[in-house]
């Protein structure tokens, strides 16, 4: 059968309600589509936008690359789980192969982590002998993505012994040509950054985006929300940072300060970027240290930090898709759309239990 009757509330985006849509050859009707859909399966319950996981590491284990059935695995774990849009955070693995699944998320690469040598986990990224090489690697690596390039942007500097901290990666001057060179080449640059020293050159740098952005002070929240930079939260990750910090307390007592501090004042964060107007987006970190399929955790710590479980879905959802330019929930869209037994709007445990899953108007 290729119809599907999605009897609503259809959750469109923040101000669209419909009471059913219709899914004919895999794409979306929102007006009664007639003799296309007779003897449409109805599926019932509040339907909204697949959801986006915008920080994702399909194709990363703990050690580096995995193969080719593992990362089918991580990509399929996320799909059963209402993850239909993935933008990939920076992978080892070439995933291009991805988009060829059309029973797999739709996937946007990132291409490599692009990272300075012994300044960031080993085997994940592309480790530079040269702060000078980041541009010439950033234009690589927009060329061989999806329209994003990925840059690690602090680390702990353990050659300073027990003065270790988080410092910057590369040089102002570097960063703008950088960002520069990823934007000459069709590209957005996002960047991961704990440290608060980072954050103000990659503002003055023009990256597009924010990964983690626990270091950011008030005066680089108001500058990103002026400037419209989105933020990545990632609050599955930056909860380890207490365990990050009592294991680094032996060795390295100012850089398990630092990470004991920002865990301390995470949600407060999350809080003070929101109420500014930054536009959030909601990320699992999913791969390497943190397992597929735990988006619903984030958007339920993302709760629990205070947003409304309104804004939780609008930022998981048709909020995301418009930052990233994939539609939702409209005419002739694909049916790319997650069931739900209960309303999304007052509930966020409802993502760890879809009713069911569409992907490509294909129930999963």
């Amino acid at each position: 059968m290729n119809a599907l009757h999605l009897s609503g509330p259809v959750l469109a985006d923040d101000d669209r309600v419909l009471d059913e849509a219709w899914v004919v050859d895999g794409a979306l009707r929102l007006s009664d589509p007639g003799a296309a859909a007779e003897g449409a399966r109805t599926v019932s319950g509040w339907v909204v936008p697949g959801l986006v996981d915008v920080h994702c590491h399909v194709g990363l284990g703990p050690m580096g690359a995995v193969s080719k059935e593992e990362a089918e695995e991580q990509a399929r774990i996320d799909r059963d789980l209402g993850t239909l849009l993935v933008r990939d955070a920076g992978s080892p693995q070439d995933t291009a192969w991805i988009h060829e699944r059309h029973d797999l998320p739709r996937l946007i690469r990132s291409g490599k982590h692009l990272a300075y040598r012994k300044r960031y986990l080993r085997y994940f990224a592309d480790e530079l002998d040269d702060v000078t090489q980041l541009p010439e690697a950033v234009a690589r690596e927009a060329q061989r993505g999806d329209g994003w390039v990925k840059i690690v942007a602090d680390w702990i500097d353990r050659s300073m012994g027990r003065e270790a901290d988080l410092t910057p990666l590369w040089p102002p001057e570097v960063l703008v040509d950088a960002v520069a060179a990823a934007h000459e080449n069709g590209a957005r640059i996002t960047a991961h950054t704990f440290a608060h020293e980072a954050v103000g050159p990659l503002l003055d740098a023009g990256v597009d985006g924010l990964e983690h952005g626990t270091g950011m002070d008030a005066d680089h929240i108001a500058e990103a929300a002026s400037r419209g930079i989105a933020v990545t939260t990632t609050l599955l990750q930056v909860a380890n940072f207490a365990g990050f910090a009592a294991q680094a307390e032996p060795k390295y007592p100012v850089f398990a300060a630092r990470m004991r501090a920002m865990y301390a004042r995470r949600y407060a964060h999350v809080m003070a970027l929101h109420e500014a107007g930054v536009p959030l987006l909601m990320g699992s970190d999913a791969g390497g240290t943190i397992e597929h399929g735990t988006l619903p955790e984030e958007l339920a710590e993302n709760a629990r930090a205070g947003l409304s479980p309104a804004d939780v879905l609008g930022y998981a959802t048709w909020r995301a898709r418009d930052y990233l330019g994939v539609d939702g929930i409209s005419e002739g869209a694909s049916a790319d759309v997650v069931v739900y037994d209960a309303d999304p709007r007052t509930d966020v445990g409802v993502y760890a239990r879809p009713a069911a899953v569409i992907l490509r108007g294909r129930l999963c």
